[in-house]
């Protein structure tokens, strides 16, 4: 089998796949608010580069109605879905050396069996791989796109609190979890966090709430300057860690701090919505924003870390009462070397 690596997210992307919501089980009284807020992020990524909105069968209708039947660059297709999450359930693509692409397919078990059922959300990305004519690679582990974050050239970092928690993979110490990840995914070295959000419990820390890869040997980490704030001990032991550690090339990290996480009030709860949870997209970044006055210092410091590209903030108030951010909603599928030599 050909040796294949995960590219890193602002690599050049073919598009961008997304799921539709629909469970009122799970939304309650915000599913219309959510549904207003993924269109508006599938418009705005769909200003970079083309969106596919995944819709469960017979809830296409109600995704083109949102999302705006003629927005240029979103199509509509509809596959059996039981959640909205694609950052977790859809395949995390990859390329060979020659920039072929396939897609790895690790098993998906609803962050530890929190909802059911996910039965189809287990299979989606065979379903998807068979859709966009991409090879499949299988793996056993569990495992969610937004428990990692990688630089495209051997590094990966992801966090202790979720890949160890026993509701993953209760037969796998860290390192078959870590030998898993070199193998489907080409990284050579793995970064460990302690930690991932204390209020971060659907998912139980995931890293793209606190950690990102924005460039070769640089990340930006969610860095709250207030004491109170329950995670200020927690993203600081973070913090040391990537101060000591060197990525797969030997570099030192640069870090670059964006400020804290906001909490803002809905209807339903107080919710949290992290800056670090964005989208990378052709040329630019689509960052969830609360309405608050902090959102501008975050988008700049953003903005500072992906030079060259535009960054727009869309409200992601009921995403973020639903446990994530833009980054959760998306899944990135790269170019691949064929495509693109095919298209002169």
């Amino acid at each position: 089998m050909s040796e294949y690596r995960m590219p890193a997210e602002w690599s050049e992307h073919e598009g961008c796949l997304m799921a539709w919501p629909v469970r009122e089980d799970l939304w309650g009284s915000v599913l219309a608010g959510v549904k207003e807020e993924y269109a508006n992020v599938a418009r705005a990524i769909a200003a970079f580069e083309p969106v596919t909105m995944v819709a469960p069968p017979g809830h296409g209708d109600d995704a083109r109605a949102h999302c705006g039947a003629d927005t240029v660059g979103l199509t509509v297709i509809e596959l059996p879905l039981d959640d909205s999450w694609f950052r977790d359930s859809a395949p995390l693509f990859v390329l060979d050396a020659d920039g072929n692409r396939a897609g790895v397919d690790f098993r998906f078990n609803a962050w530890g069996g929190k909802h059911h059922p996910f039965d189809a959300d287990d299979r989606i990305s065979t379903l998807l791989l068979d859709h966009l004519g991409v090879d499949r690679i299988a793996s056993d582990m569990i495992l969610e796109g937004g428990a990692i974050t990688v630089d495209g050239e051997g590094t990966l970092i992801t966090t202790e609190q979720c890949l160890l928690h026993p509701n993953r993979n209760p037969g796998l110490g860290r390192d078959a979890i870590e030998a898993e990840l070199k193998a489907r995914l080409g990284v050579t070295k793995v970064i460990w966090l302690p930690y991932g959000g204390l209020l971060d419990t659907e998912t139980d820390g995931h890293v793209d709430g606190v950690c990102a890869f924005a460039a070769p040997g640089t990340v930006v980490v969610s860095l709250p300057s207030d004491p109170t704030h329950p995670d200020y001990a927690r993203m600081r032991a973070n913090r040391a860690v990537l101060e000591a550690a060197t990525d797969a090339r030997g570099r030192r990290l640069e870090i670059i701090d964006v400020p804290q996480t906001a909490f803002a009030d809905l209807a339903d709860g107080r919710i949290e919505v992290s800056y670090l949870n964005y989208y990378v997209a052709n040329g630019g970044v689509v960052v969830p924003v609360a309405g608050l006055h902090q959102d501008e210092d975050a988008l700049a410091v953003i903005a500072t870390a992906h030079p060259g590209r535009k960054v727009v903030g869309v409200r992601a108030l009921a995403i973020a009462f639903g446990g994530g951010g833009v980054h959760c909603i998306t899944q990135q599928i790269p170019v691949a070397a064929r495509r693109a030599a095919d298209a002169g």
